[in-house]
């Protein structure tokens, strides 16, 4: 009698090296469904953007190639997660299923999943795989989460080392069941198709992730200390959105850092530690792409939406020349330098006074790494009401950013028109103006919060 198989379900783990739940089946020595559930409705499941779906295509794509090389063809369905699980487990027979941890609220989802599953008597395993650090295990010496990063990293470097990455499983015995086609989930734009410049810039998949991965250890992790803020010629990893769909894990990344001890890998290392906290407080605060993390920045007076000036953020129009390169890079290749982000994320949410969460949601639906932590995380820094936000008056100067980052304006004339041509809009606020606008609107909420505790 042929033994029961065991269900990898695959999440945001799109790949076969270190990846811990496919070991633990390879293992088990039982045939191997390999699955991935497109889930665009569990509570929890943030339905993915539009960058992110054209980059989940390839990143499928790949790892199905990656599994038939194993001798596992991947079995595409759509639905809600824990029900589609139940599903396979019952067209396959299988007596096992195995996942990689999530730490978002969907993971709700999993508990309840794991928790009927084993009453139903299939054994049911999580592993930890895309973070170095859960988030349960680091917490201060009161036994609560990390409200600022430079202790909450202190603490992880405190903690035992990560692990080694785990190796590819040789060969296994796979199992075909019936699934979608990848394309009938119509994951890429046609009417009208956008995604030439993020073909242009991008390849999705393990191979890449590999490739960009050992060509910045070998050489450019040198200089990414002070090479990383500059905007024309920038030093960086280019990593984000592999690590993101999971087609590079973190260990991975920590690997090829260990025997570095350059400040540019140490500085490296701590971007690394940044992606964990994140994670950190969206585990402990599932809200955090809709709630401020701070409460009393609900007293914020922001004003009653301008449309235009929203869509002129988003379209790269403001005529703020900074602010519109980077809008347009984003448009362009699903990216934009670290540095240009938190700028024209400080010019929407303090010259423009437009609440931090309608930028949080056009970066997610236009940015190919766009995660749960980090874009909601990221933009609650900058706005001011996150865990360790930037001070309510540190308020980005787009010229004085240039002017030190891209003092040569190769950055601006890559993604700008000619500036002598009609396509140059006049500025739409001025900054200095802007300036103290913001600033009284965040005295407000100073005061606000002085009299609540009074």
């Amino acid at each position: 009698m042929a033994a029961a198989p065991t269900i990898v379900w695959f999440r945001d783990d799109l790949r076969v090296a270190d990846h811990p739940a496919l070991s633990a089946a390879a293992e088990r020595g039982a045939p191997v469904v390999a699955l991935y559930v497109l889930d665009e409705g569990s509570p929890g499941v943030r339905p993915l953007g539009g960058a992110a779906r054209w980059w989940l295509h390839g990143s499928l794509e790949s790892l199905a190639a990656d599994l038939d090389d194993l001798g596992v063809p991947l079995v595409l369905r759509r639905g809600a997660g824990a029900d589609v699980v139940r599903e396979v487990v019952d067209d396959a027979g299988a007596d096992a299923v195995v996942w990689n941890r999530r730490y978002g609220a969907a993971r709700e989802v999993d508990a309840g999943l794991k928790a009927g599953l084993a009453d139903d008597g299939v054994d049911v395993r999580s592993f930890q795989a895309s973070l170095l650090f859960e988030p349960w295990t680091i917490r201060t010496g009161q036994g609560t989460p990390y409200s600022v990063f430079t202790p909450f990293w202190r603490a992880c470097r405190e903690a035992p080392e990560p692990r080694h990455p785990l190796p590819v499983p040789g060969r296994l015995d796979g199992t075909r069941l019936d699934g979608d086609r990848l394309a009938d989930w119509a994951l890429l734009p046609t009417r009208p198709d956008w995604a030439g410049g993020l073909r242009e810039t991008w390849t999705p998949g393990p191979a890449a992730a590999r490739e960009r991965l050992e060509e910045f250890a070998a050489d450019a992790v040198q200089d990414y200390a002070d090479g990383r803020d500059r905007m024309g010629d920038p030093v960086v990893s280019r990593l984000s959105p592999h690590l993101r769909f999971g087609e590079l894990s973190p260990f991975e990344a920590w690997e090829a850092m260990r025997p570095k001890r350059s400040e540019g890998a140490a500085r490296f290392r701590t971007e690394l530690g940044w992606r964990e906290f994140a994670w950190h407080v969206l585990y402990h605060f599932p809200d955090l792409a809709t709630r401020n993390l701070r409460p009393e920045f609900d007293a914020f007076p922001w004003p009653r939406l301008h449309p235009t000036a929203l869509e002129a953020w988003q379209r790269g129009r403001t005529g703020i020349p900074l602010v519109d390169a980077g809008m347009r890079e984003l448009w362009r290749t699903g990216s934009m330098h670290n540095r240009v982000r938190m700028v024209t994320a400080s010019f929407l949410v303090k010259h423009l006074l437009i609440d931090w969460r309608r930028g949080e949601q056009w970066f997610w639906d236009t940015l190919v790494d766009a995660d749960e932590a980090s874009n909601p995380f990221n933009w609650q820094w900058v706005a001011g009401s996150g865990a360790d936000a930037a001070p309510y008056f540190r308020i980005f100067n787009p010229e004085t950013q240039a002017a030190k980052f891209d003092a040569d304006g190769a950055y601006r004339r890559r993604w700008l028109p000619d500036p002598d041509t009609d396509d140059s809009p006049e500025p739409i606020v001025d900054l200095a103006e802007g300036r103290r606008e913001a600033l009284a609107a965040y005295e407000s909420v100073k005061v606000a919060a002085a009299s609540a505790r009074a």
